[in-house]
């Protein structure tokens, strides 16, 4: 089952670090085809334009200026879309909140997407999972246990999508 699961590729999976998210302004439209183009051998499903906008009416992330979306509310979007594999919108918008007052959004980002790039290796090559030696911060545990969940449920989804396509 583990050679099966690699040839998904998800253990080898990879977010754009915080720089190569574009600094120029995506559109809706744009900024949705950006994100899926990443996402899309993850998670399986789209983030759809009337999602993006409807993280704006919930106060996820900021109103685009000039209809346009900015490499932070990019990369809170990254974090959204998979974080609400296994949370409410609610405790989400809540969680938002602790990371704007506690780490830079460019510091959050990389710390979350350097974790679930490691957790997914060894979620699906079904290695232990080792946690950060020396003192981690609350926000740092429950962003930690956040991807965990994530990843689990990404490998389970991906499991049984197998299982389907072999019966």
């Amino acid at each position: 089952m583990k050679k099966i699961l690699q040839q998904e590729n998800v253990a080898y999976f990879k977010l754009p670090t915080f720089e190569e998210i574009p600094d120029v302004g995506l559109y809706l439209e744009q900024t949705a085809t950006f994100i899926n183009k990443y996402l899309e051998p993850l998670l399986g499903s789209e983030l759809t334009p009337s999602m993006i906008s409807n993280y704006v009416k919930k106060k996820l992330i900021a109103r685009p200026e000039k209809k346009q979306y900015s490499r932070e509310q990019i990369a809170y979007l990254f974090f959204i879309t998979i974080s609400k594999t296994v949370l409410a919108l609610d405790d989400l918008k809540l969680l938002v909140k602790v990371q704007r007052e506690t780490y830079p959004i460019q510091t959050a980002y990389t710390y979350f997407r350097e974790e679930l790039e490691q957790t997914l290796l060894a979620v699906f090559e079904e290695r232990t999972l080792s946690f950060e030696t020396g003192e981690r911060s609350e926000q740092k545990v429950m962003l930690y246990n956040i991807i965990i969940a994530a990843a689990h449920k990404i490998y389970l989804e991906k499991y049984f999508q197998m299982v389907r396509q072999r019966n």
